[in-house]
Formats: structure tokens, C-alpha cells, sequence
């Protein structure tokens, strides 16, 4: 059984940060692509970051230069640090393993 579980959303102003948290088990984790979505009220889920069992790293041009995607495999952990926040960002975000599993997600909302 795979299960993955976000951590570290919440409500934040804009202009600030949070870091988000993924958090995988019941997986060979190091062999496997992970990811970030997002999906906003009435909106389609939408890619935010990637990155490859090789470390390679992606990321939508929405977020590119506020957001840092990174991976710890001796944790089966990946992150996403989010900075200089702003409403658009209001989403919940899903952690995806190799875009087949994915977790509950975590609500981050920011307000002014």
C-alpha cells in the first residue's frame, strides 16, 4: 500500500512563505518521480513542480523564482518551499508519486 501525506499548508498573508511537506510509504521511493499540483476552487489540477528520481527539477512558470521544490530520499521526503506567496496561490496541494498515487492534500490560503 502506497500512501502519501502532505504537511505545512495553512493560512498565510501575502507576501509570505510556507513549506510544504510530502511524506511517502509502502514505495521505493528513490526510483520514483514526485510531484506537486495544486487545484484551486473551479479550477483543473494543475502541475506546479516535478522532480525526477535523477533530481532533475521542473516547475510551472506561474511559480518559477518563488517556489523550490527538493527531494530527500534517505526520508522518502519532498518538499516545496513556497515563497512571496500571493491569492493565486490559494490552493490545495497534492503530492504525487510518478502521477499514479497521490495524497490528501493540504490546504494553503493566502490572504491579505
Amino acid at each position: 500500500q502506497v500512501q502519501l501525506v502532505e504537511s505545512g499548508g495553512g493560512l498565510v498573508q501575502a507576501g509570505g512563505s510556507l513549506r510544504l511537506s510530502c511524506t511517502a510509504s509502502g514505495t521505493t521511493f528513490r526510483f520514483s518521480a514526485m510531484g506537486w499540483y495544486r487545484q484551486a476552487p473551479g479550477k483543473e489540477r494543475e502541475f506546479v513542480a516535478g522532480i525526477s528520481a535523477g533530481g532533475r527539477i521542473n516547475y510551472a512558470d506561474a511559480v518559477k523564482g518563488r517556489f523550490t521544490a527538493s527531494r530527500d530520499n534517505a526520508k522518502n521526503t519532498v518538499y516545496l518551499q513556497m515563497t512571496s506567496l500571493n491569492a493565486d496561490d490559494s490552493a490545495v496541494y497534492y503530492c504525487t508519486l510518478g502521477n499514479r498515487s497521490w495524497g490528501q492534500g493540504t490546504q494553503v490560503t493566502v490572504s491579505s
